[in-house]
C-alpha cells in the first residue's frame, strides 16, 4: 500500500491514538497526553511509518479546533462576567507577561548574546498554551470554578498581547521596519474597526439570521450560519493582524446573550473536538526528537528553566491578588507550558531573519516539550493544591461567586401551556430551571420576559454535551408529541443516567412506552384532566370532597383502570384501555 495515501495514513492516525488514548486514560494521565505521543509516534522526526513531513501546513489547519475552542469559550463568557474579570485580565494577565518575559528574556540572554533575540524568547515563552488549558478544564468540568477563572483570565489576555508581539518582531530585524507595507497606526486603525464589526454583528445581525432560520425550522442553515459567522468573524481577524481565535472568541460572546446560545454549542462542540484531537497531534509531530538528541543538557536546561520560572511568577502574582495558595499552586503549574502562539510569533520571526533555522526548530521543540509534559505538571499542582487545602491553608473569597448564574437543578423540555405553569411554580418555589422549546416564536416571547428558555431540541444527542446538563436533578417532559417525548427520554437516560425524570402523556400508551424507557413518573394529560372534571362533577352535586379524592386517589392507584376501581378507593377486575 502507497504510504501517501489518505486511507492509510488515516488507518495509522485512528489505530496508534486509539491505542495510546486508551492506554494513557488508564493510567490516569489524560487523553490530552496520549494525543501528544500519538504525534510524536507518527510524526517525520521518529523511526517507522508516519503521516507526512508537513508538519507545519497541517498544524496551522488543525489550529481551526483552537478556533471552535474560543468561539464555544465565548458561548459561555457573557459580556457581564468578562467585565467583572477586569481586575485579573489586566492586573495578574498583565503583570505576568511583564514579569515572565523579563526573567525569562534574561536567562536567555545567558545562551545567546544579543538582546533582541533573548526578548523575542522571553516573550514568547511568557505565553501558556489556550488550547491545551482550555481544553483540560472542560474535559474536567472546571472552567466555572476559581482556579478555571483566573487560568481564563490570564490566557485571554496573552491572547490580547499576541497582537503587539507580533507587531515588535520586525523592529527585532536588521531591516528598516519603516519600509513595512502598511504603517502601524493604519494596521491598529484597522484592527480597530474588525473589532467593532465583529461585535456588531456578532450582537445584531447573526441573532436575527438565525432567528429567521429557526422560525423556519432550516435546522441545516442554522448549523452553516453559525459556523460562517464564527469563521468570518476569525478571518477578519486574522486580515487585520489580529489573533483568530481573538476573534472567535468575540463572536461566541456577543451570541451568549442569544437564546440560540445553548443550540448553538451543541451543534459545534462534536466538531471541535475532532479538530483539537488532531491539533494535539500535529502539536506531537513537531517534536524533533533527533534535535532533541543533538543538544539534550541544553534542550532540559530550556524547558526546565521556563517551567520553573512560568511558575514561580504565576504563582507569586495569584497570591499577589489575593486567589488563595490552593489556587494558585493550581495556576501555577497549569500554565507553565508554551503556548500555540509561540509557533506563530517564532514562524514570522523566522520568515524576517531575526532568527534562523537552527534557533527557530530548537524553539518549537522546546515549545512541543512543555505542552507534552502539561498534564503531569497540571497534575502535581493538584496533588500540591489538595495538600495545601488539606493543611488548612485560608482561600480567600471567591472573586467570581456572584459573576455566573445560578446552576439550573431542573430542566423544561417543552414551554408551552404546561411547561410554563411548571416553570412558575419552580420559580415560585425559588427552584433554579432552564427551559428548551424548538418554536422560536415561542421563545422570543417567554425571552422578552426574562424568563430562562432557549432554543434547543431536546431530542439531539449533541444538546446533551453542554456539562451544564449533566448536573441537574430532574427533567421534566412536557413534549406533545408522544414519540418525540420517548425519544428524548431515551437519550436522556443514556447521556444521565442518574437524573430523574418525569413527563406528561397523552394516554396510557405513550405512559407505558415512557415508563419503559427509564421515565419514573408518566402522567396522562387527557384522563387527568377527565378525573379533575369528575371531580368538580360530583362536588357539584353534594358529594364530599373526602369521598371525591378518596376514589381518584383509587384510579390513580390502579393505573387509571376504570373498573378495577371499587366505590370505596379499592381495586379489582381486568385493566381497561385508556380512553
Amino acid at each position: 500500500m502507497d504510504p501517501k495515501t489518505f486511507v492509510y495514513s488515516a488507518v495509522l492516525l485512528l489505530v496508534v491514538a486509539s491505542v495510546a488514548v486508551a492506554v494513557f486514560r488508564h493510567l490516569g494521565l489524560g487523553s490530552i497526553l496520549g494525543l501528544l505521543v500519538t504525534g510524536v509516534i507518527v510524526g517525520p522526526h521518529t523511526p517507522g511509518p508516519f503521516l507526512t513531513t508537513e508538519v507545519d501546513g497541517v498544524r496551522q489547519f488543525t489550529e481551526l479546533g483552537v478556533v471552535l475552542l474560543l468561539f464555544l469559550i465565548g458561548l459561555e463568557m457573557k459580556p457581564r462576567r468578562l467585565w467583572e474579570m477586569r481586575r485579573l485580565l489586566f492586573g495578574l494577565g498583565s503583570l505576568q507577561i511583564v514579569f515572565a518575559t523579563a526573567l525569562i528574556a534574561a536567562y536567555f540572554n545567558r545562551f545567546y548574546a544579543s538582546w533582541s533575540i533573548a526578548f523575542l524568547f522571553g516573550a514568547s515563552f511568557a505565553l501558556s498554551s489556550t488550547a491545551f488549558v482550555m481544553q483540560m478544564l472542560r474535559d474536567q468540568g472546571e472552567v466555572a470554578t476559581r482556579h478555571g477563572q483566573v487560568s481564563f483570565a490570564i490566557l485571554l489576555m496573552q491572547d490580547l498581547a499576541v497582537v503587539p508581539m507580533l507587531a515588535l518582531v520586525p523592529f527585532l530585524t536588521t531591516l528598516d521596519p519603516a519600509s513595512a507595507k502598511i504603517p502601524r497606526w493604519e494596521q491598529g486603525g484597522i484592527a480597530a474597526v474588525v473589532v467593532l464589526l465583529v461585535v456588531l454583528g456578532g450582537r445584531y445581525i447573526v441573532p436575527r439570521v438565525l432567528d429567521y432560520l429557526a422560525r423556519k425550522n432550516n435546522r441545516e442553515g442554522f448549523f452553516l450560519v453559525a459556523m460562517a459567522s464564527m469563521f468570518m468573524a476569525a478571518l477578519a481577524m486574522d486580515h487585520a493582524g489580529v489573533s483568530m481565535g481573538l476573534g472567535a472568541f468575540l463572536m461566541g460572546m456577543m451570541l451568549s446573550t442569544s437564546r440560540y446560545s445553548l443550540q448553538i454549542e451543541a451543534t459545534i462542540e462534536p466538531h471541535k473536538g475532532l479538530l483539537m484531537s488532531l491539533f494535539f497531534v500535529a502539536v506531537g509531530m513537531s517534536v524533533d526528537v533527533g534535535l532533541l538528541a543533538l543538544h539534550p543538557v541544553e534542550f532540559a536546561l530550556h524547558v526546565l528553566a521556563i517551567i520553573v520560572i512560568k511558575t514561580l511568577v504565576l504563582y507569586g502574582l495569584c497570591l499577589l491578588f489575593g486567589t488563595g495558595q490552593s489556587t494558585a499552586l493550581k495556576v501555577a503549574f497549569m500554565l507553565s507550558q508554551g503556548g500555540e502562539f509561540g509557533f506563530v510569533i517564532f514562524g514570522a520571526a523566522k520568515a524576517m531573519g531575526v532568527i534562523d533555522d537552527h534557533l527557530f526548530s530548537m524553539a518549537v521543540a522546546v515549545i512541543s516539550l512543555t505542552m507534552l509534559l502539561t498534564p503531569l505538571l497540571s497534575k502535581l499542582g493538584n496533588r500540591l493544591a489538595l495538600r495545601a487545602a488539606s493543611g488548612g491553608a485560608a482561600e480567600s473569597l471567591d472573586p467570581f461567586a456572584h459573576a455566573s448564574d445560578a446552576n439550573p437543578r431542573v430542566v423544561i423540555a417543552g414551554y408551552g401551556r404546561v411547561g410554563h405553569v411548571v416553570g412558575t411554580i419552580l420559580a415560585h418555589s425559588r427552584i433554579a430551571y432552564i427551559a428548551f422549546d424548538t418554536d422560536a416564536t415561542l421563545v422570543a416571547r417567554w425571552r422578552e420576559q426574562g424568563l430562562p428558555v432557549f432554543y434547543g431540541d431536546i431530542c439531539s444527542a449533541e444538546l446533551f454535551n453542554n456539562p451544564a446538563l449533566h448536573s441537574v436533578d430532574l427533567v421534566v417532559l412536557t413534549i406533545d408529541d408522544g414519540a418525540e417525548a420517548v425519544r428524548a427520554a431515551t437519550l436522556i437516560r443514556a447521556h444521565m443516567p442518574q437524573t430523574t425524570i418525569v413527563a406528561r402523556a397523552r394516554d396510557l400508551a405513550i405512559c407505558e412506552a415512557l415508563n419503559r424507557v427509564g421515565v419514573r413518573d408518566a402522567i396522562p394529560e387527557t384522563l387527568e384532566a377527565s378525573l379533575r372534571l369528575a371531580a368538580e362533577s360530583l362536588e357539584a352535586l353534594g358529594i364530599s370532597n373526602g369521598d371525591t379524592s378518596l376514589l381518584l386517589d383509587g384510579v390513580r392507584k390502579a393505573d387509571y383502570a376504570l373498573e378495577q376501581v371499587s366505590p370505596e378507593g379499592g381495586a379489582h377486575g381486568a385493566r381497561t384501555g385508556s380512553n
